[in-house]
């Protein structure tokens, strides 16, 4: 697919030419973590909404907390406020947030029935409320800075659905993995065509880059990550028409792969060397670089992440 990397309209399109590889007169950033956590704005919004399912399924809360950070500091992007999880709920799994626990799915893949009768939703039927905070987020932002959108990776996605939330260890994943490989393959054929189908729809509703969190594929052993991962990734990028960042939490391991993928851009995190990864990129692939905001007794793995910069790769 061609990618389209520059709206003429557009007021600032630093970010868009910094993905294109062209000059920029700085490096440009956003809140990648959007304004949970810490803006005492977001804070008041979520609690007008009563919950945080209820605030992401509110195309005009969303659009709200959108541009909040922007009415704070001189950022270069806009992300839509929003939850990877919002495919799989779609699904029928039944996606659930507690103070607590953090999501949390009533109905897991747990079996080879329930992985045989998953199907990819229908974005418009079953994801329109996100589909209208994108239009709502691009009419309010009004050409002033370019808005990204997102979604899950495969494997990511997998992880919540099969383990039904969150985990330490991720047992039930990894036993899928081992004991029934083609199911857990199922699952990921499905996902990719899920967050492929519904990228292409942000995009039509408005998004000028798509950013894929593989928020788990740094959990993977070595030689899984491509086939598990990676691959489905790579279907989807296929398919999208506007430039697009891949985030892999933990992933310096195969930022050599990751830079190949197709992508714009590559997210690094605190575990890779960003001089090793501009040299990597050679000049083909921007990286984007993920800066920690850590918190009193928490390490960079679990703190807020506050803000990203993209670097593109010297001439």
């Amino acid at each position: 697919m061609e990618v389209h990397h520059r709206p003429a309209d557009l007021k600032n399109d630093t970010l868009l030419r910094a993905l294109a590889l062209q000059p920029t007169d700085h490096t440009p950033i956003w809140l990648m973590r959007q304004a949970g956590r810490y803006l005492p704005e977001y804070n008041a919004t979520r609690a007008k909404a009563g919950s945080f399912l209820a605030l992401a399924k509110s195309p005009a809360l969303s659009t709200e907390v959108t541009l909040q950070p922007l009415e704070r500091f001189a950022l270069d992007a806009a992300i839509l406020f929003s939850d990877i999880l919002t495919i799989p709920d779609a699904m029928g799994l039944g996606l659930q947030f507690t103070e607590s626990e953090g999501p949390r799915f009533e109905r897991p893949l747990r079996d080879e029935r329930a992985i045989g009768a998953l199907a990819a939703p229908d974005p418009a039927a079953e994801l329109g409320y996100v589909l209208d905070a994108v239009r709502q987020i691009r009419r309010a932002l009004a050409e002033r800075v370019p808005l990204i959108g997102f979604a899950g990776s495969p494997f990511t996605l997998a992880c919540y659905m099969i383990e039904g939330g969150a985990s330490d260890d991720w047992r039930a994943v990894k036993t899928l993995r081992y004991a029934r490989p083609e199911l857990l393959h199922r699952v990921l054929q499905v996902n990719a065509q899920a967050v492929t189908a519904y990228l292409e729809a942000q995009i039509e509703a408005g998004i000028q880059v798509a950013m894929i969190f593989d928020t788990w594929g740094g959990i993977l052993p070595y030689e899984d990550f491509v086939p598990l991962s990676l691959d489905y990734t790579r279907r989807i990028v296929r398919e999208l028409t506007v430039p697009t960042i891949l985030f892999t939490k933990g992933g310096s391991p195969w930022l050599r792969e990751m830079l190949a993928s197709g992508v714009s851009a590559v997210g690094i995190d605190w575990t890779c060397d960003a001089r090793t990864a501009r040299q990597l990129a050679a000049g083909r692939v921007a990286q984007q670089l993920a800066m920690c905001s850590i918190r009193s007794g928490q390490s960079p793995a679990t703190s807020s992440i506050s803000a990203t910069a993209l670097r593109r790769p010297p001439r």
